[in-house]
């Protein structure tokens, strides 16, 4: 019988993470805590930028961004927030999404996988993703249960199990 196999990867559905950003700016628009404010959440670019005339307001906009990305089921690891910034009269911060396994965080996961994972399963790094085979599809199991145990400071998702 073949290996069986899964990739290991850190991607992020950029349609979900618009949707979420759309819900955001729709609560903003209407929510009468924010009304004079100047409160908004856009794209710049690649970036995310959240934008109101106080600290306390930029930083409730991008609470409420978080919780829509929780309800969407985006981890928060995947967001990467700066501090808040003056500008002018207003306060911004700026958001980027981490997508893709660097090499260091797919060898702290292979390194796992070899220590703590069963015997047999073999991990290996193929561009920004990691492959995980096994004779056992228990094995494969057990990696994924292993890992999802794990904290690690960046978001994992399991993909072409076969």
């Amino acid at each position: 019988m073949a290996d069986s196999s899964f990739d290991i990867v850190s991607k992020v559905e950029r349609q979900e993470v618009d949707n979420a950003l759309n819900q955001a700016a729709k609560e903003i628009s209407q929510r009468y805590d924010f009304k004079g404010v100047d409160a908004s959440i856009a794209w710049s670019g690649e970036k995310i930028e959240m934008r109101a005339n106080s600290e306390e307001r930029v930083k409730a906009v991008l609470d409420i961004f978080q919780t829509k990305l929780v309800k969407r089921g985006i981890s928060l690891k995947a967001l990467d927030t700066g501090e808040p910034q003056a500008s002018g009269k207003e306060y911004r911060i700026g958001a980027t999404l981490q997508e893709g396994l660097s090499q260091d965080n797919a060898k702290k996961v292979a390194k796992v996988i070899r220590d703590e994972g069963p015997k047999g399963v073999k991990a290996q790094v193929q561009g920004d993703e990691l492959r995980v085979t096994s004779k056992s599809r228990d094995h494969l199991q057990d990696v994924i249960n292993l890992l999802k145990g794990k904290d690690f400071d960046f978001a994992l998702q399991f993909v072409n199990y076969r």
